[in-house]
């Protein structure tokens, strides 16, 4: 039985997509949890562990209660701290951001209690939401794989609730402790700092400027990361390792949808397929084409039906990817 635990905010989300519709429901580790369900059946469970407001609580247990293998013990409402966000489209993949709450964040002693894990996937959303603590905490103690998703850490929010990308400047420090690590083209250069900017050049993002992938990548391993990848928005991902001495490279196709209906976590799901593409075959390439199925599907629909069993996710990926 395979056992992979997700790590971050349940926030309770309202969306404006960029069709105008609005959409209140429940996202972040909500996503992968419930593809990861599906994708198990019978052969896994799935461990969302969460702090939660009250109010929100009895909601998210009974957002899980149709799925029999997902353990909801370590979702927590003690503190009575969430997250609430609100997130207006502008187009399919760009977006404006507001929270209104906090969670507290995970530490060592919520992980203590859970039992070990073939995966752990971190994927906060703002950069207080995961402690460094917990993840060398991990790495000292446990055996599983850290699936470690950069938007958190690259982004951060005001006194007004606004929230806005900025430079992981501590990367280096929290390296160490991450096997695999999964980001976006636009985190991926709030990560990779210049010494000293101009003002000119201190632009939010350049969807074009991809130069930097290969030298970042040398340094991300060399630092004791596993395996690097950079989603590419519709084109796919890339993903870096390293044999021996040498850094291999692989670019892998996205499964293309025509209708994107809401691609409000997407990231995440796409943390879940590597999670269980490593978890599951210990391929790379795998957990690419699983996280590209788990990213793809989710854009599909408004709830959670748009995620499938395995045979429906291992047809869908034999037909883009010829298996």
């Amino acid at each position: 039985m395979t056992k992979i635990a997700v790590l971050g905010p349940i926030p309770r989300d309202t969306i404006i997509t960029h069709h105008k519709e609005t959409i209140k429901k429940y996202g972040c580790v909500s996503h992968p949890v419930i593809a990861l369900s599906k994708l198990f059946g019978k052969e896994g469970t799935v461990y969302p562990v969460s702090h939660v407001h009250e109010v929100d609580y009895q909601n998210i247990i009974d957002l899980f209660a149709p799925y029999p293998n997902i353990d909801t013990s370590h979702i927590s409402s003690k503190h009575d701290r969430g997250t609430v966000i609100e997130l207006k489209f502008i187009d399919q993949n760009n977006r404006l951001e507001r929270q209104t709450a906090c969670m507290k964040p995970i530490v060592p002693k919520d992980i203590k209690p859970l039992e070990e894990m073939d995966a752990y996937v971190f994927i906060p959303i703002t950069d207080f939401e995961i402690s460094m603590r917990t993840l060398r905490y991990i790495k000292k103690n446990r055996k599983g794989l850290i699936v470690f998703d950069a938007h958190g850490p690259t982004t951060s929010m005001g006194m007004t609730g606004d929230r806005y990308r900025k430079f992981w400047v501590d990367m280096d420090d929290w390296l160490r402790y991450i096997d695999i690590l999964k980001m976006n083209l636009e985190e991926s250069q709030a990560c990779w700092l210049k010494r000293e900017y101009s003002a000119d050049e201190m632009t939010s993002y350049n969807e074009e400027r991809t130069e930097h992938l290969d030298e970042m990548a040398a340094h991300v391993l060399k630092k004791g990361v596993k395996y690097f990848y950079v989603t590419l928005d519709a084109k796919g991902c890339v993903f870096y390792t390293k044999k021996g001495e040498k850094i291999e490279k692989q670019f892998v196709k996205s499964i293309y949808m025509e209708h994107v209906v809401d691609t409000t976590g997407c990231g995440d799901s796409f943390a879940g397929g590597l999670a269980y593409g490593f978890a599951v075959y210990g391929d790379p390439v795998k957990a690419a084409e699983y996280a590209n199925a788990l990213g793809a599907l989710r854009t599909q629909g408004k709830t959670f039906e748009v995620f499938k069993s395995k045979s429906e996710t291992d047809a869908l990926i034999a037909e883009y990817y010829g298996q």
